[in-house]
């Protein structure tokens, strides 16, 4: 048999690989890797050619030929000649990826769109939208707000051809369609590094529309909205996941299950991927089959259930690149040329991202990809494993293709959640008979909503059987001890995990190697679930504030009820808070506050808007550093949250907590004016009083003490890290019960200070500090006021 045809493989990586760099780097780079590449393709190529010049005479150089494009097509011109194809592939993909990256950034990057930027300059400006509006998760007392992807076409007087990011209050644009043109005056501020937006524009006026969408999108969204309304019915966790399963439609998702899908690795299941044009595709070629079709007319029908598929989605670029990865293989399976499979998708991958560069970055463009390689690559050598192990040939089936998938997901997965889901493939394996009986059942009720609400009504309730099954897979996935386990974020993460899978792969073979790697892992699960029972669980029952170990910054969560909470400052690193977070099961985060805008404060953003649903970030309006502010509102940008300044004075109510601004002056002219223009609050959660003071210092302390504020609290979150620039009036008038700090180990500030430590402990307050116990839950309950670490309670 045949091995895989990777011929195409190195161009796609090259081709993949220049577009990320160029994204990230800029465009003198990306000229400089397309020089390089086209050096390099050259010198390959007349190498190659020298390798296999012709003895004399016009009859031996035409064997020759023959003989060296023969040996091409079989897929190599031997071993020296096959790797300089293979380097020669990978440089001529290196120039393809760069040109059409270089030609974005160039436009992105023009000295009239950046000036627009640099100067935040206000004006109308004409866009076509990209993508459906999104909804921010809502705040109370603060308008909707939407954030949609759009294409700008011109700025005042200046025409453009670049990609923005639009955030906007109002009535007006939750019933835009993609393909649509409209007018709005605006604002530019500067958008993320990373992708082609060339900026972030500011509305809060309704669009002039300059047209309708065209006549696919209009019957998209009213498909989408035709499945809504069958599926309103159901209950909230079925009715919200099947819109989810068929068209990605998540606006309805239950934010429980939707963290239940994240824990047990299976939100790909809701997001139009290449395996939903894969099972409609698949359905339809079985009734091909089913009428003895042809292999041409098969794959002309499959195309078209294909195109069908797109139009019920919504055309949109996520949609076209999932229907280009889904449809590769089958197409290649009905037109029965399977080998021919690989290379399609090498080259359908190649041209998605010459077509749009912004792929390269993109984790569900990644996704979409290696899950059809591994389908291709991986699967067929697993079922035929399983077969000579007696397993039936459907059977081996079912268990290989998700096994496949998954693995081959799986380091990208942990690279973006910083998680490791030891759950993903047993649960997926568990689903697969559901999954495509709800899709199937979905798109055909969304198909009948136009012409027979009833039959589509039915057609969901039927759907939602199989949607039941998966919600009850992913909570009880979930709830598995030590089912997710932390794992390095970022490429490192990524890297590692392939490379360890990789070595599993090849040493599974050896019956050692799996009796040795079955041990651990039921040890693992085994003591996993002792120190769970023997500690009583984390987070602990009724936690109302948990000050999070973050190092030398500060992470404050409130609990608001029901999975969600309030956020205050995220500590210098990602990873820390995001830990936190994970541990005590917050999925949805309406409102994320920043008390001032230095890195111990900032630093770890991404760790909370990163997989959660965030509502907004709200932050001082005191403007330093520049630096900070301008990073708090990239990376809002890019996970599409609307950032605002917090009120002189008035507050919030989200869920169970109670959130007041403390009034006071501008401070100017003090030791650290960031600090003391810190963000205070005063928070009630659930009766209790819980002062957060940010890094505010004795100037700011005595102007409230001075304005007659009422500072008095329950539990206080010491100031600055504990330092000793407190005003001991104020610790005085606040006279907390428990005093929390937060403060890194081993710092070089001197953080905390004794001093402050002692006049909190004289005055009957019980001192908690993250440095010495990690993260700090204060705990109501019989109306006793309580610490309570990962281990053990403090009274």
């Amino acid at each position: 048999m045949d091995g895989p045809d990777l011929r195409l493989a190195p161009f796609a990586l090259g081709c993949w690989s220049a577009s990320l760099t160029g994204l990230f780097t800029g465009l003198g780079v990306t000229v400089a890797l397309g020089v390089a590449g086209a050096l390099g393709a050259g010198l390959a190529f007349l190498r190659d050619r020298a390798s296999y010049r012709p003895l004399p005479g016009r009859a031996e150089e035409s064997a020759a030929g023959r003989r060296w494009w023969g040996a091409w097509r079989r897929g190599g011109t031997g071993a020296a000649g096959g790797w300089r194809w293979i380097v020669a592939g990978a440089f001529v993909g290196v120039v393809c990826g760069a040109a059409a990256t270089g030609a974005r950034l160039a436009a992105r990057d023009a000295p009239e769109v950046v000036a627009l930027v640099d100067r935040h300059v206000s004006t109308t400006v004409t866009l076509t939208v990209r993508d459906d509006p999104r909804r921010a998760a809502v705040v109370v007392g603060r308008p909707a707000t939407w954030v949609v992807a759009a294409d700008l076409e011109q700025a005042g007087d200046l025409r453009a051809d670049v990609r923005v990011l639009v955030l906007a209050s109002g009535d007006g644009w939750a019933a835009l369609l993609p393909g649509q043109r409209l007018r709005v005056p605006a604002r530019f501020g500067p958008s993320r590094g990373g992708d082609l937006r060339a900026a972030v524009l500011s509305t809060e006026r309704p669009p002039e529309l300059l047209g309708e969408a065209s006549w696919a999108q209009r019957a998209a969204g009213g498909l989408r909205a035709g499945l809504q309304r069958a599926c309103a019915p159901l209950d909230a966790a079925t009715g919200g996941l099947l819109p989810g399963l068929v068209v990605g439609d998540t606006s309805r998702l239950d934010p429980a299950v939707e963290q239940s899908f994240r824990d047990t690795g299976m939100t790909h299941l809701t997001a139009v991927s290449g395996s939903n044009v894969a099972i409609v595709t698949g359905a339809v070629l079985l009734l091909a089959r089913r009428t003895r079709a042809g292999p041409r007319l098969t794959a002309v029908v499959c195309a078209v259930s294909v195109v069908g598929f797109v139009i019920l989605a919504r055309p949109s670029p996520s949609v076209l690149r999932a229907a280009v990865m889904g449809g590769i293989a089958l197409l290649a399976l009905a037109s029965g040329r399977s080998r021919a499979a690989l290379p399609a998708l090498s080259a359908g991958a190649a041209v998605l991202l010459m077509a749009d560069p912004e792929l390269a970055a993109d984790a569900g463009f990644a996704l979409s990809v290696l899950a059809t390689a591994g389908l291709l690559l991986l699967a067929p050598p697993m079922r035929d494993a399983l077969r000579r192990r007696g397993v039936p040939g459907g059977v081996a089936e079912a268990l290989a293709v998700p096994t496949a998938a998954q693995l081959a997901c799986a380091p990208v997965v942990a690279g973006i959640s910083g998680t490791l889901s030891l759950v993903a493939i047993p649960a997926n394996l568990v689903v697969v008979p559901a999954i495509a009986p709800a899709t199937v059942t979905g798109v055909a009720a969304a198909l009948l909503s136009p012409v027979w609400p009833a039959g589509a009504e039915f057609a969901a309730w039927l759907g939602s059987w199989p949607a039941w099954w998966l919600v009850t897979v992913a909570r009880f996935g979930a709830q598995v001890p030590a089912g997710v386990l932390p794992w390095p974020g970022g490429p490192a993460g990524a890297l590692l995990l392939a490379a360890l899978t990789v070595l599993l792969m090849i040493g599974f073979r050896r019956p050692a190697v799996r009796r040795l790697a079955a041990v651990v892992a039921l040890a693992g699960v085994l003591g996993a679930l002792s120190v769970r029972v023997l500690t009583g669980g984390w987070p602990p029952g009724g936690w109302l504030v948990v000050a999070c170990d973050v190092g030398q910054g500060d992470a404050t969560v409130l609990n608001a009820g029901h999975g969600a909470a309030v956020v205050v400052d995220a500590g210098p690193l990602p990873r820390d808070v995001d830990r936190c977070l994970r541990e005590l099961d917050v999925d949805e985060v309406p409102l994320l506050l920043v008390s001032h805008f230095h890195v111990d404060h900032i630093g770890g953003l991404e760790g909370v808007l990163a997989g959660r649903r965030v509502g907004a970030v709200v932050t001082t309006p005191w403007p330093e550093p520049l630096s900070g502010r301008a990073a708090v509102a990239r990376a809002a940008a890019d996970h599409l949250v609307p950032v605002s300044d917090a009120p002189e004075a008035g507050g919030w109510t989200v869920g169970d907590v109670r959130l007041d601004v403390l009034p006071a002056p501008p401070e100017r002219g003090t030791r650290s004016d960031p600090n003391n223009n810190s963000l205070m609050l005063m928070a009630t959660v659930r009766g209790v009083r819980v002062l957060l003071t940010g890094d505010a210092e004795t100037e700011r302390q005595h102007a409230l003490l001075d304005g007659g504020v009422d500072v008095s609290a329950d539990v206080l979150k010491v100031a600055h890290h504990g330092s000793a620039f407190q005003e001991p009036s104020f610790l005085d008038a606040v006279s907390p019960r428990i005093a929390l700090v937060s403060v890194g180990e081993g710092n070089d500030y001197g953080h905390p200070s004794g001093s402050v430590l002692a006049r909190l402990t004289g005055r009957g307050a019980r001192v908690q500090r993250t440095d010495v116990s990690g993260d700090l839950a204060v705990v109501l309950a019989d109306g006793k006021l309580s610490v309570v670490l990962p281990t053990r309670p403090l009274e």
